[in-house]
């Protein structure tokens, strides 16, 4: 990916972040689950809930990392078209 492109996939995400209330809502979430997971990893060692626990949290964590990449891909390419929501 050239730097002009990551800088567009920035800018998308800017702006997403300042319109999009769903959108702000899954880039939430993911810090929620980020800093859940992180007070999980200072707890040490890990009893079988907690790993349980921390296997479940990055699941859920990845599952919203990709529809945030989902989201922006798919506002980027209406970009690229015109298309404005």
């Amino acid at each position: 990916m050239s730097d002009a492109q990551l800088s567009h996939g920035d800018d998308v995400i800017a702006a997403l972040l300042r319109k999009d209330d769903l959108f702000r809502q899954l880039v939430s979430q993911h810090h929620e689950l980020d800093e859940r997971i992180r007070e999980l990893s200072t707890t040490l060692p890990l009893s079988s809930q907690q790993q349980f626990d921390e296997s479940a949290l990055k699941k859920k964590k990845l599952a919203l990392k990709d529809r945030i990449a989902a989201f922006v891909q798919h506002h980027q390419a209406d970009a690229a078209t015109g298309r404005m929501h």
